[in-house]
């Protein structure tokens, strides 16, 4: 089982945050799942903090009752999907002295052996690009450093290991991330970097929207294998702390 919960939140009067808000907001929301965080070597949670138009000022964040903000929770497997699905906010949410009014809950719900029969078994024609929209800073590990950038082959790592360590189908790892990397190339983006607070210290992620070109010598299987990955980041996450807030990934043109 896997789920997309997303809840629409609005704050009731003008509200500043502390820019590191969004580790005690996981922390609340896991502890009412009762899952503990940390514990995994691969999360089985993704998480996206509040996703909207906010003014920045030094350490904190305001929040509009004028804006409308996202909060978006998805479980990446059996246990932590079905601690999601039953998550009641009522119609208020309250942390760190801030109050949001909860207006709208959407679910989406689907299976691994769904995503694969839709998106591979029954040979789709290939999509000859994917859109891709990355809403919350994003960044991948390169050793000791950083890196935030779209790269291709980080990009379909980061899915494939998620993939492969919670579904039952598996994919492939190192000869698949390889092949991927050559057919799939990067054909524009809109992206800044942003800095995002992790407990003592910054991280740099990249945001905006990337187009991925599915090149023509591309075999058309694992061409929709990369699309079926592209739509799994919805719920996987892309790249680093993806659990208290980073590398929410949306895909375009559905």
């Amino acid at each position: 089982m896997l789920i997309r919960s997303t809840w629409t939140l609005t704050p009731s009067t003008v509200v500043s945050l502390p820019r590191a808000y969004h580790l005690e907001l996981a922390k609340i929301l896991h502890d009412r799942m009762d899952i503990v965080m940390g514990e995994e070597s691969v999360p089985s949670t993704t998480y996206s903090g509040l996703m909207g138009r906010v003014t920045p000022s030094q350490d904190f964040l305001t929040f509009s009752p004028e804006e409308s903000y996202q909060l978006v929770l998805c479980g990446l497997q059996e246990s932590s999907s079905r601690a999601i699905a039953p998550l009641d906010l009522s119609e208020q949410l309250d942390f760190l002295g801030a109050s949001f009014t909860v207006s709208d809950r959407q679910d989406e719900i689907t299976s691994y052996e769904k995503l694969y029969h839709e998106m591979v078994a029954v040979e789709p024609d290939a999509q000859p690009f994917l859109d891709l929209q990355f809403l919350t800073p994003t960044s991948f590990a390169q050793g000791r450093a950083y890196l935030p950038l779209p790269v291709p082959t980080l990009l379909f790592r980061s899915w494939i290991e998620r993939w492969n360590h919670f579904a039952p189908v598996y994919l492939g790892s190192d000869e698949l991330v390889e092949y991927l990397g050559e057919a799939i190339a990067l054909n524009r983006h809109n992206i800044r970097t942003h800095s995002f607070k992790v407990y003592k210290g910054k991280m740099t992620g990249f945001q905006g929207t990337v187009r991925l070109n599915v090149m023509r010598f591309a075999d058309p299987l694992l061409a929709n294998v990369a699309n079926l990955l592209a739509h799994y980041a919805q719920f996987s996450g892309t790249g680093m702390k993806t659990r208290v807030g980073m590398g929410q990934t949306l895909k375009l043109g559905q």
